[in-house]
């Protein structure tokens, strides 16, 4: 029998605005969680930010959907206390504010546990909750200039770049949400629930495997590379006729493949290619015999041929296409709903699949304060 959702039953408080919060909370809808989205009167930031469409946010309606909306004034001491009514009948609450402005409201982990023993409380902030950095202002961009990872991202002309999605609020975002559902394991354990401190900054060092051995290897900060590995070659994007393509050898016996395909047995010879590490070093020669032989070749071609010889080589496609592609609809991981006034919007859905679980309704996005008299009953 097909089980609910695994986060059926729980309920969430998400006190968050614009990304991080946002985007763990909906992946906790996503896994069947009841999310209760807080908002100003003005509504959250992210309804004001673009692209819009008949005047709403796809942004803010992509990052919400499946939640619940009350309108609140957490200044306000009658909207205050509903808002710790709530809590009592929550699993999880989450906020993104600055530290120190949960106290500041009467609404941070000691009033809620107060009310709720069990809550678990999930506080996602730029550097942490104390420390030498937790006041400053955090943005995506700060937290990847200061994380390493544009140090490492691009190429020695293009100098530090920017990761093209903000991934210092996601992975946070993401880290909070293996967090909370960690954390309610053991509040159904002990019947305590626990504040979890989640910083991006942290969250962004915990990216960095690869860049950390190779510091810890060699002592130097690793340089940039490009779109190759910095460890393993080939593993780069080359050259075809009609465009770029994507190889990826990460061992002796794929790179004697590779030789044997393109009928360069000459290649596991050379004293040149002879392991990773010496393939690494003359990676400009490899890349020339590379490029040499996929002359004359379209990508198409490139691919094909690569597949078929058990490599791992692909084209390279923009977000359309892979939203679009037939794997993107055989896997299902694009859902959409209808909006009241934007009409259709998509969105991806968090992509685990529990293969016992069904998958929860697709739920929209809420308008401004829509569900406040379902939350909040006879409270106005």
């Amino acid at each position: 029998m097909t089980a609910l959702p695994p986060l059926d039953g729980i309920r969430v408080i998400d006190l968050s605005r614009v990304l991080a919060g946002p985007y763990c909370t909906a992946l906790l809808s996503d896994a069947g969680a009841d999310v209760v989205k807080i908002e100003s009167e003005h509504g959250e930031d992210s309804r004001h930010l673009g692209p819009f469409r008949d005047g709403e946010s796809i942004y803010f309606n992509v990052l919400n959907r499946g939640k619940r909306s009350v309108a609140l004034n957490l200044k306000n001491d009658g909207d205050r206390e509903a808002l710790l009514t709530l809590i009592e009948t929550a699993d999880v609450v989450v906020e993104n504010f600055r530290p120190g402005v949960t106290k500041r409201l009467g609404i941070d982990y000691e009033a809620a546990r107060a009310r709720n023993p069990r809550i678990v409380y999930a506080s996602i902030s730029g550097f942490g909750q104390d420390g030498p950095m937790s006041g400053a202002a955090a943005y995506d961009l700060v937290v990847q200039a200061l994380s390493g990872i544009m140090s490492i991202t691009g190429s020695e002309e293009s100098g530090p770049t920017r990761l093209g999605e903000s991934f210092g609020d996601l992975v946070a975002g993401l880290f909070a949400a293996w967090g909370i559902s960690t954390a309610l394991l053991s509040a159904r354990a002990s019947g305590l629930g626990q504040h979890l401190d989640v910083a991006m900054f942290d969250s962004m060092l915990a990216m960095l495997p690869t860049a950390h051995s190779q510091l810890q290897s060699t002592g130097l900060t690793p340089p940039r590379v490009g779109n190759r590995h910095p460890v393993s070659t080939p593993f780069d994007t080359y050259k075809a006729d009609d465009g770029l393509f994507v190889l990826a050898v990460a061992s002796q016996s794929g790179f004697e493949k590779l030789a044997q395909t393109m009928n360069r047995v000459d290649l596991i010879a050379d004293p040149r290619f002879a392991d990773d590490t010496a393939r690494t070093e003359n990676e400009p020669a490899l890349r020339k015999e590379i490029e040499n032989w996929a002359a004359g070749k379209t990508v198409a071609d490139v691919v094909d041929i690569l597949g078929d010889a058990g490599l791992a080589g692909s084209e390279i496609w923009d977000v359309q296409q892979a939203l679009t592609s037939a794997q993107a609809e055989y896997r299902g991981v694009v859902e959409s709903f209808e909006h009241p006034v934007a009409g259709k919007i998509s969105y991806v859905r968090q992509p685990v699949v529990f293969g016992d679980s069904r998958r929860p309704d697709v739920r929209r996005s809420p308008l401004l304060d829509e569900h406040h008299g379902e939350v909040l009953p006879g409270s106005r």
